[in-house]
């Protein structure tokens, strides 16, 4: 018996189709900063508190229990999220480098981070280190939920994604509270 036969109007099928890569992203809120006010005029200034800086190294050994790798870093250029963005590259294996993503940047939609992050991303596991609101507006996205999630400030989760297209293609697998990776670690 021979094999069907396809419509001449069928398009034609590749021979083998590429595997779509998958990148595993990882979210981080930026560690406890210095209150807003006199201080701190500027925003985009404030750096990490002392009990900011403590705390988020603190947690870092708890990423070693949910299998974390990370393979490069974007953080918004603001201070705060930099400083997060170093601890998190010098308590992680490989220590990966640690690059400035601007849409990162508070006030940013998802889509225009996904828009950066596709154009400057060469690695598959990559974190985000970032700001709220815009930070839970994102993994809302990502994962098609209507409302954003919520993220306490060195609070972090990971979305797996089929691409990092703009579209809602991801999967959370987990999402923790600084406290939750602080008991993890001890």
């Amino acid at each position: 018996m021979s094999p069907p036969r396809l419509s001449r109007f069928a398009p034609p099928q590749p021979e083998t189709a590429a595997p779509m890569p998958s990148y595993e992203l990882y979210l981080v809120r930026h560690a406890i900063a210095a209150e807003r006010g006199d201080d701190w005029p500027d925003d985009t200034k404030r750096p990490l508190t002392t009990r900011g800086i403590h705390r988020f190294k603190d947690s870092l050994p708890g990423l070693k229990e949910l299998e974390m790798s990370i393979e490069e870093i974007f953080s918004s250029p603001l201070v705060r999220a930099k400083q997060t963005a170093d601890l998190l590259a010098g308590g992680v294996q490989g220590s990966p480098p640690v690059k400035l993503l601007d849409a990162l940047a508070p006030g940013h939609t998802p889509a225009v981070v996904m828009a950066q992050l596709a154009k400057a991303a060469k690695r598959h596991r990559i974190a985000l280190v970032g700001h709220e609101p815009d930070l839970g507006e994102l993994a809302a996205h990502l994962i098609g939920a209507s409302r954003p999630l919520l993220f306490k400030k060195g609070g972090m989760c990971r979305v797996d994604v089929g691409g990092l297209s703009a579209k809602r293609t991801g999967s959370l697998i987990w999402f923790v509270t600084p406290k939750v990776l602080r008991g993890l670690a001890g």
